[in-house]
């Protein structure tokens, strides 16, 4: 489970605003990268009652993850909430639009944070001090709310994208590259949500074309 000892720790330094920063997307076929990022008070005692609720959002099922997102939106200090479309994944390169995504979101919050804590991603270049966490979104609570918010955020726009795009069955798989999505990605090819820079991707498209790029 997540905790605020690494919050604590920058707090004890006189940081008092720290961000938690986590993406969702880095792996599907389809859809953007979609990123959070989510400040608590320095306050906190980590013994609140509501905490429990947030982990690891891989860790928890669908029902768990929007009670956690709610959570946070009612006790966070701020939220903010950033995407990198499949565009420019495909001109960027994931590791980049999934940093790019970061930034935005952390730009978009009401209040500027003094550190992040980034789920671990390589950083090329970033305004603000920071740390890199290795499986960050389950030691940090920051970290672990950015992850809920990040992929509820994604997966809702994922659903939408079913009613603009049917056959490819997006709400239920989200754009990641199940054997079925993958059946229907050969079979209709690729749509204009579609990364085509990812092998599978680009085969389909290949193979649906005729073997015309």
């Amino acid at each position: 489970m997540p905790d605020l000892s690494l919050e604590s720790g920058l707090h004890r330094r006189g940081i008092r605003l720290v961000a938690g920063v986590d993406e969702a997307g880095r792996g599907p076929l389809a859809g953007p990268v979609v990123a959070a990022a989510v400040i608590f008070s320095p306050d906190l005692s980590g013994s609140e009652p509501w905490l429990q609720h947030l982990d690891d959002s891989k860790r928890l099922s669908q029902a768990r993850r929007e009670r956690a997102v709610d959570i946070v939106h009612q006790h966070a200090l701020a939220v903010g909430v950033g995407m990198v479309s499949p565009e420019d994944i495909d001109t960027m390169g994931i590791g980049r639009a999934a940093l790019a995504a970061m930034l935005i979101a952390v730009g978009r919050l009401p209040i500027e944070p003094g550190h992040l804590l980034l789920d671990y991603i390589y950083v090329r270049e970033c305004p603000f001090t920071y740390d890199t966490v290795v499986k960050g979104d389950s030691r940090s609570y920051s970290i672990a709310a950015a992850s809920n918010v990040a992929k509820v955020a994604r997966d809702k726009l994922m659903v939408e994208a079913e009613e603009t795009y049917p056959g490819y069955n997006f709400a239920r798989h989200k754009g990641y590259p199940t054997k079925a999505h993958v059946e229907r990605l050969r079979e209709l090819g690729p749509c204009p949500i579609h990364r085509r820079s990812f092998a599978p991707v680009a085969q389909a498209r290949m193979q649906f074309c005729g073997g015309l790029a």
